[in-house]
């Protein structure tokens, strides 16, 4: 099933991200975690593309179980590090193994990389260009509700986002955010422009302080004062922080969606236990 099918009506969804494994013989763990999460019936659910896109066939074989798990599957392709060849040739597969919907990005630059020549993506939008070409594929796109750390500026960033949907993005999964008031603001302003797409909100559970400082530099984001001061009571006593995150994200998702933010991405970090719990903690909101 297309993802743009699933959000279409403005029904209440929430889906999951996994991401593959780095090493082959732990690919069988995380086939059983996403077996453990397709019981909590999740909308979609979404498989990264691996390091780099070294894991591009672990990335294919974890969506194939995600597909078999009786779940529509979304495929992320990061188009930085691969020739065209070679995404077309991902693409190809994706399409014989009867993967319809892939989220296009460019990828986290690493620092003091120069893009060898124009056997390469620079941008997203190229890569959805070519995508539409390729197969009738569903295709979305990345945003950051707090500016691309690359842009200038707000509306740049929305000029370049405009760009992405333009191109062919059906649909717009956000990065993480944990204050809502952003979120709200920025989607208000994608209408303004013209970008009429869904967009869905990206929630990070936070259970784990040590592992969201990365996070939280890729993605922009800023912390509101309600939430640090959580990480700095909790932080460090893991049980605690694992709660106190699960809570967190469950209100966050209950406001947007109070809000009428129906559609929500729940980035797992691949922990079944985070995802069933939060599903259970919207278990009447989601069925209204």
């Amino acid at each position: 099933m297309k993802i743009s099918d699933i959000l279409k009506d403005n029904k209440v969804t929430v889906s999951f991200e996994v991401f593959p494994p780095k090493q082959w013989d732990r690919i069988e763990n995380t086939k059983a975690v996403v077996r453990e999460m397709s019981k909590a019936n999740p909308a979609f659910m979404s498989v990264t593309y691996g390091a780099a896109g070294t894991a591009s066939g672990f990335t294919q074989e974890i969506a194939n179980e995600i597909k078999k798990d009786n779940i529509t599957p979304l495929s992320h392709l990061t188009c930085l590090t691969s020739t065209k060849d070679k995404i077309h040739e991902v693409v190809s597969e994706l399409k014989e193994n009867g993967i319809e919907n892939i989220l296009a990005l460019r990828g986290d630059i690493p620092e003091g990389f120069v893009f060898p020549d124009k056997q390469y993506y620079k941008y997203a939008y190229q890569l959805i260009n070519d995508i539409k070409e390729m197969g009738d594929f569903c295709i979305g796109a990345a945003c950051y509700p707090e500016i691309h750390p690359e842009s200038k500026n707000r509306v740049e960033d929305i000029e370049h986002l405009k760009l992405k949907v333009d191109c062919g993005a059906q649909f717009l999964t956000s990065q993480m955010f944990f204050d809502n008031e952003i979120f709200l603001n920025f989607v208000e302003m994608c209408r303004i422009k013209g970008i009429e797409v869904p967009i869905v909100a990206g929630i990070m559970p936070v259970t784990n302080v040590r592992v969201i400082k990365r996070s939280l530099e890729l993605s922009n984001c800023s912390l509101p004062k309600k939430f640090s001061k959580i990480m700095e009571r909790f932080g460090e006593d893991d049980k605690s922080m694992l709660q106190a995150g699960i809570i967190y994200a469950t209100e966050q998702i209950i406001d947007l969606m109070a809000n009428g933010i129906n559609n929500i991405h729940i980035y797992t970090m691949n922990k079944p236990e985070v995802a069933s719990e939060i599903m259970r903690g919207l278990s009447d909101i989601i069925n209204e």
